[in-house]
């Protein structure tokens, strides 16, 4: 890579000079002609003040030729007047008639070379023409077509070496990064591509991350089906081998169906956890009550709320929120769940909805246990438990404030925890206006 990134330096680097060159020198060439021009002009006004024949002008400097109106010539300080042809038919001779004053570059049948021609008409009639061979005009051009080269030559160089530090400086920290992308620093990269650098590293952490937590949540599950399906097993096999007395039988068959529920539990907690991580997975959104919703959670929550002495006091008003039905009541079932599981004999929990400023809100409190604040911020962590003991009696999963996160994340919400250990926990989710 770095190779062909340097050999396309290069040719961008010469195309760029060769075109820099070639405009230069055509541009010099153009401006050069301009001032052999202008100084043929000045020649010539010099020359039409006084008799041609009275100058004496090195022949390599200027070719001065005088014109009769019949296109004879008078004088030329080139060559012999008297053996030179008519120059009546001349094109330079012909404009200046023509247009009082002219300027041509032509071919020179006379002296064979390429000449810059200046004629002006006289007012006798008579055509005064200033001429200069292009040869030392052309030797001005070559040496300046040398300097140019030259430079181009040099510059060329440097961008080679230049490309080729630049390309060492860019590839040199994605070469580090196929070695081992973490320990790259990216304050040492070209600044130009630090952004890709650290998103990438940034990318490769999430995915570490995200790797590490599928394994741990892989291990989890495993660990959490195995307590169950042991416990299923173990009864069953007692029960199957005749080494269960009658009395047993019962107690038995109730342990395998509690077991039996509570990885029914695990396994649709599971579901709903997977199905919330599909990141393609497109929820139908739709305006409905937050407190009705809540009013059908609390009747359908009203039995196990009993069996554990718990009651369930709804208050707050009406409000109209933008959301997946489904995943709402399966946000409040989860709430209402844990502050039940989690309450004292004789508790209470209370769910209320209302407004906050233009936000809808709901909050659900319980009188329960409460959460010790070194473990507050981890409790919305897959199978993460305070109390893994009394979870695992009250059949908690361990996923439920986990499904719950991901409920709020998909709604665009916020969710607010407080707690104090022995006095009870109050969760709060904020969701968006819902507009008009």
């Amino acid at each position: 890579m770095k190779k062909k990134m340097n050999i396309r330096f290069m040719i961008i680097s010469a195309a760029a000079i060769i075109i820099t060159a070639v405009i230069s020198t055509v541009l010099f060439y153009m401006v050069l002609q301009e001032q052999v021009f202008s100084d043929l002009k000045a020649y010539e006004h010099i020359v039409s003040q006084i008799d041609p024949t009275e100058l004496n002008i090195d022949k390599d400097e200027i070719r001065i030729t005088w014109i009769d109106k019949d296109g004879t010539v008078i004088y030329d300080n080139e060559a012999d007047a008297s053996v030179m042809e008519n120059h009546k038919d001349r094109p330079e001779v012909i404009a200046a008639q023509k247009y009082g004053e002219t300027k041509k570059i032509r071919w020179s049948s006379t002296l064979s070379v390429h000449t810059f021609y200046y004629a002006a008409l006289k007012e006798d009639g008579s055509v005064l023409r200033i001429a200069k061979q292009s040869s030392s005009i052309y030797r001005v051009m070559v040496n300046a077509v040398m300097i140019i080269l030259a430079m181009s030559i040099v510059t060329f160089v440097l961008c080679a070496t230049v490309a080729h530090l630049l390309t060492r400086r860019m590839v040199e920290p994605i070469e580090r990064m196929a070695d081992n992308l973490v320990l790259l620093d990216a304050s040492n990269v070209y600044e130009e591509i630090r952004p890709f650098v650290t998103t990438i590293k940034e990318q490769h952490t999430n995915i570490l991350n995200h790797a590490k937590m599928r394994q741990e949540f892989t291990a989890n599950v495993s660990h959490e089906l195995k307590t169950p399906l042991t416990a299923i097993s173990g009864y069953a096999e007692l029960i199957e081998n005749g080494m269960a007395a009658k009395e047993d039988i019962g107690r038995f068959a109730a342990q395998i169906h509690k077991n039996s529920s509570r990885l029914l539990m695990l396994i649709n907690d599971i579901i709903k956890l997977s199905e919330l991580d599909d990141e393609e997975l497109k929820i139908p959104f739709e305006k409905f009550d937050l407190y009705t919703l809540a009013e059908n959670t609390i009747h359908m929550m009203d039995m196990p709320a009993q069996k554990q002495d718990v009651d369930l006091i709804l208050s707050g008003e009406h409000v109209m929120i933008n959301g997946g039905k489904n995943l709402i009541d399966e946000l409040l079932y989860n709430l209402i769940s844990n502050a039940i599981r989690y309450n004292v004999k004789g508790g209470k929990v209370y769910v209320e909805t209302g407004m906050d400023g233009d936000h809808p809100y709901l909050r659900v409190t319980d009188t329960g246990i409460g959460i010790p604040k070194e473990h507050q911020e981890r409790v919305f962590e897959r199978f993460y438990r305070v109390d893994k003991s009394r979870s695992k009696s009250t059949g908690g999963t361990g996923l439920g404030l986990a499904i719950v996160k991901h409920v709020v994340a998909q709604h665009d919400a916020s969710i607010s925890l407080e707690s104090e250990e022995g006095k009870g926990t109050k969760i709060t989710v904020k969701f968006q206006p819902t507009g008009n």
